[in-house]
């Protein structure tokens, strides 16, 4: 499987060479860079399959023929699929849509392609793959609803995607008005709840509270808290090189500290260096580490959860 796997980087790297003169040592950084991003490729991509699969099997297999419902746009989703002869596949696609737009330009294009495979492959996976239904009671089917689809959604973040909007329509939100990310997912879930109980009946309504309870907790335990920002802290001996990506290829600001490196032995002198701090969200955590490794893999890198911050450079500053 290794030989593969560097045959193909060495055909990119090859082709990229065709276009663009580069010299030894660009050519040996471009492997390099390949590398770490291939890497990464496939940890997203079987993160983000497996999840679809978890999603795809707490839709069918608990939620759809119970007429059970989520919060997010889930629940829009299987709101609209009870009440008309929609397939929830093509639902899913579509409400999902104008979040996927909402997200290319308030996270990033690599992020928005990421997500849309992963719907459009929800969307099959809930067309064609026949879960057999587990159980028809309903707290059972609130519960381990509510958590595979909770599973689903945290492993295709993690794999730097989203399989429901929800998360991009608060970020959004969130750099346009005062209110937090917590605090629009919360309105949005409200007014879903508020519906099905208007729709259908205050039980169902209250079974979907539990459903997105589950969902909600297994994500963030899946994912450890998506509407946190992430404080991060790298010490590397390459620091101006990581200050350049995380400016260049994140569109995010950083502070740089002046210390010393406290590992000396008595009488020896401590090695001064830099110290790198950003603030990131969840999402972009999987940009940054593949950034960071494609320069200096031996990085100190420390992240710590952030509730809520503004001012500086939170709303990020646009590509060229």
């Amino acid at each position: 499987m290794k030989p593969i796997i560097q045959y193909i980087i060495l055909k990119i790297i090859g082709f990229r060479k065709k276009n663009k003169k580069l010299s030894s040592n660009q050519f040996e950084q471009e492997i390099k860079n390949t590398k770490v991003e291939f890497t990464y490729l496939i940890r997203d991509s079987f993160l983000i399959l497996l999840g679809v699969l978890a999603a795809s099997f707490g839709l069918t297999g608990f939620l759809l023929p119970n007429m059970f419902i989520d919060g997010g746009v889930m629940g829009i989703s299987l709101t609209i699929a009870e009440l008309t002869e929609i397939p929830l596949s093509i639902l899913i696609v579509v409400i999902n849509l104008p979040f996927l737009i909402m997200g290319f330009s308030t996270i990033s294009r690599q992020f928005a392609l990421k997500s849309g495979i992963a719907i459009i492959l929800l969307a099959v996976s809930v067309h064609f793959i026949p879960f057999p239904t587990i159980t028809d009671d309903k707290l059972l089917i609130a519960v381990f609803g509510g958590f595979f689809l909770g599973l689903g959604i945290g492993l295709a973040i993690r794999g730097g995607s989203v399989i429901d909007g929800t998360e991009v329509l608060a970020i959004f939100v969130s750099r346009k008005t005062s209110l937090t990310i917590g605090d629009v997912i919360m309105i949005f879930n409200i007014l879903i709840f508020g519906v099905a109980a208007y729709v259908f009946t205050i039980e169902i309504s209250l079974y979907a509270m539990l459903t997105y309870l589950a969902a909600s907790k297994t994500v963030d335990f899946v994912v450890s808290g998506i509407e946190e920002y992430l404080g991060v802290t790298i010490i590397s001996d390459y620091s101006e090189e990581i200050r350049l990506a995380i400016i260049e290829k994140l569109g995010r600001g950083c502070t740089i500290y002046f210390g010393k490196k406290g590992y000396a032995k008595e009488g020896e002198t401590c090695k001064e260096t830099e110290i790198i701090y950003t603030l990131i969200t969840r999402l972009e955590l999987t940009k940054l580490q593949a950034e960071i490794d494609k320069i200096d893999k031996t990085a100190f890198v420390v992240m710590h959860s952030i509730k809520d911050a503004k001012g500086g450079m939170i709303k990020k500053r646009p590509l060229k």
